[in-house]
């Protein structure tokens, strides 16, 4: 897909690490100029690293997605995109049986952040994307599924993927299409804490629980970031001209659905 991006913006959130900053490299490979926007400070150092490795500038901006006038800021600094990533969320254990109130806090936190501030980049910046574009969604194999504990991640997951769907009819007279992609076990800092919270809490270690993990899939492995870029890049061009409303899964064969 080296060149098909040639002359379109991305706006990627959450792109300082982890899947989004794999999905950043990918669209600059294939040409495209990428703004990366995410909660730490960090960004701006990735986006001069990324700049300094491939020859030309790559935007970084630092927002808080939960916070409205923050996003209101972000899309101030925004003249134009043709494709919107929404991959900024937060990944966190939510014991319902926990009787402490850090449960309640983080509980919100990840539907403000997830939910509430995918919807609300898309609505801020919907004006400066143009006929044609693209919104894509990273929502997660448990938005199609669910594990204990986690009921916060799981059910915002679910919401991104209606929000995907509602958004698909919602700007279908625009030829503006909107997909999500599901991500498996991922190699990333949240998916790694994850698995550490599980494996404790069943009292077994790290390396067993993810052994019975990617076992459990068709395609044996860990995935890392990088092996989640392709779809991102099918969904942003033009082979997917006719698809919207959709939930891809990508988890070398762990779901099935």
């Amino acid at each position: 897909m080296i060149g098909e991006m040639n002359g379109k913006t991305a706006l990627i959130t959450g792109a300082n690490r982890g899947i989004g900053l794999g999905v950043a490299e990918g669209f600059l490979e294939a040409g495209a100029d990428v703004v990366l926007v995410a909660l730490e400070e960090d960004v701006a150092d990735v986006a001069t690293e990324l700049s300094e490795r491939n020859g030309r500038e790559v935007r970084g901006l630092r927002c808080d997605i939960s916070s409205l006038e923050q996003v209101e800021e972000l899309a101030g600094q925004i003249d134009a995109l043709d494709i919107l990533v929404n991959n900024a969320g937060f990944e966190y254990i939510t014991p319902i049986a926990d009787p402490s109130e850090r449960v309640d806090t983080v509980f919100r936190q990840i539907v403000e952040t997830n939910v509430i501030g995918t919807f609300t980049v898309t609505r801020k910046l919907l004006s400066k994307i143009p006929h044609g574009g693209r919104i894509i969604n990273t929502a997660s194999m448990w938005g199609k599924t669910a594990v204990a504990e986690f009921s916060a991640y799981c059910a915002s997951k679910h919401a991104v993927i209606g929000l995907t769907r509602s958004l698909s009819r919602e700007l279908a007279p625009r030829r503006i299409s909107v997909n999500a992609v599901c991500p498996g076990w991922v190699r990333t800092v949240a998916s790694m804490r994850s698995l550490a919270f599980m494996a404790a809490r069943q009292k077994r270690t790290e390396a067993d629980l993810l052994e019975e993990i990617v076992s459990a899939q068709a395609l044996d492995g860990l995935m890392e970031p990088r092996d989640m870029v392709a779809m991102y890049l099918f969904l942003a061009g033009s082979a997917a001209d006719n698809i919207t409303g959709q939930a891809f899964t990508v988890d070398r064969g762990e779901l099935m659905q």
